[in-house]
């Protein structure tokens, strides 16, 4: 699920070649740039993963510290957040494949969740995301 096809996107697809000068760009009728919808995937999947495997860890702020400000601070933003996306989505499938990993048990310091609850979480949200991501490339004219 988290690598995409069949019936989604890859990840790696929705990102790549996006031109930088569309990068901070709100297509009209559009809510978010792809830049936002970028870090908002990586922000939320962190978030998600983090969350299952860290009992210390504490999620940011809603809505402003899941959602940046349109445009990236700087050239090298959208390539250090791809990766960032990326590294982090090996660490969630790395956690999933390993054999001492119970899909099924409760996360012991949250409230009934389980990392096959949260996996499926960041999964549908990541489809959710790239869908839009693919249409506001496509309302600017960046997408193949």
């Amino acid at each position: 699920m988290f690598d995409g096809g069949d019936a989604h996107t890859t990840f790696d697809d929705a990102v790549a070649n996006m031109p930088a000068a569309l990068q901070g760009k709100i297509p009209k009728g559009a809510e978010h740039s792809p830049w936002q919808l970028l870090e908002h995937l990586r922000i939320a999947q962190w978030d998600i993963l983090e969350f299952a495997i860290n009992a210390k860890h504490k999620s940011p702020e809603w809505p402003e510290g899941y959602w940046p400000k349109a445009t990236p601070p700087d050239e090298k933003a959208w390539d250090n957040s791809v990766q960032a996306f990326r590294s982090d989505m090996k660490r969630f499938t790395k956690l999933l494949m390993d054999d001492s990993t119970d899909l099924f048990a409760n996360i012991p310091h949250g409230d009934g969740q389980t990392i096959l609850r949260q996996a499926l979480l960041a999964a549908d949200h990541n489809a959710y995301h790239l869908g839009q991501l693919v249409l506001v490339r496509r309302l600017l004219g960046a997408w193949k």
